[in-house]
């Protein structure tokens, strides 16, 4: 009957980590998503009713990863794999044998470097000369399980969130499309990750975008390079008004914002309130 396999996505990532395994000419046995009344709320959002209506998949749409509804479809769609990518909600140890295989993720960090949260924005944050992105085993843990695989990433003092987004999206199609037949034909192999490696990265609100006049000139230009679209924007409050800023540039001797070693001149921005 062949291995069958479900995915759950509901951010640009997972879809086209979808699009990727159809366009091998792969088959996806269930479709997995957010209800409807959560997708207005979610940013950068998508929808599976196209892709799955145009490749005949089924498609669930749930309020959690963990309802009973999903536990029940895998179950009566007979599912190896349950691939779940570019989800927020952590997978507890009944979904995680739900599936007669287990269930692969992917996290946008080389684990076990990054685990948890803001993976992209700490990445450039913490002006880290690569990252990446890495396809792992499940378990009950925060991106704690085996690795399957990894793609490296480089990054230079002007990589933006931007950019980076792009280059993980590109990275996970590249790796799920390497190692969709280990997947198919369940001859993955897994590698333990190492805990004295081991790093956590907190979550991320969009109040942390907030520029301060006591930061560096690095420091300013790293926050606005981190938090640029996709996500909400640095922000500099003054006056009684905010300017988000989206790109900018700084100069030791001259500018708008002054920091504690220059100055930050917002390039791209607008002005709130």
């Amino acid at each position: 009957m062949g291995t069958k396999i479900a995915f759950a996505t509901c951010v640009q990532l997972g879809l086209s980590c979808i699009e990727a395994i159809f366009n091998l000419g792969g088959k996806l046995n269930l479709l997995i998503t957010l209800t409807d009344e959560q997708a207005r709320d979610k940013s950068g959002r998508v929808y599976l009713d196209d892709i799955a209506k145009l490749h005949q998949a089924s498609l669930l749409k749930i309020a959690n990863i963990n309802d009973p509804a999903v536990m029940a479809a895998l179950k009566d769609h007979q599912i190896d794999w349950l691939l779940i990518i570019g989800w927020s909600q952590i997978a507890r140890r009944e979904l995680l044998e739900a599936a007669t295989c287990g269930c692969i993720g992917m996290h946008p960090t080389l684990l076990p470097v990054g685990r948890g949260r803001a993976a992209i924005p700490w990445a450039i944050l913490r002006g880290l000369p690569e990252t990446g992105v890495t396809m792992f085993k499940l378990d009950e843990g925060v991106d704690t399980g085996d690795i399957i695989a990894q793609g490296r990433i480089s990054l230079d003092v002007t990589t933006t969130a931007t950019e980076l987004y792009h280059k993980v999206n590109t990275m996970h199609v590249d790796l799920i499309t390497r190692y969709w037949p280990d997947i198919l034909h369940n001859t993955i192999s897994l590698t333990k990750q190492n805990p004295a490696e081991a790093t956590e990265w907190p979550g991320r609100k969009p109040a942390d975008g907030q520029i301060f006049n006591h930061m560096t000139m690095e420091e300013a230009d790293r926050l606005v390079r981190a938090v640029t679209h996709p996500y909400p924007g640095a922000f500099y409050q003054a006056g009684g008004q905010t300017i988000r800023i989206w790109s900018a540039a700084t100069n030791p001797s001259a500018g708008v914002i002054k920091l504690k070693d220059g100055y930050l001149t917002p390039l791209d921005y607008e002005i709130e309130g």
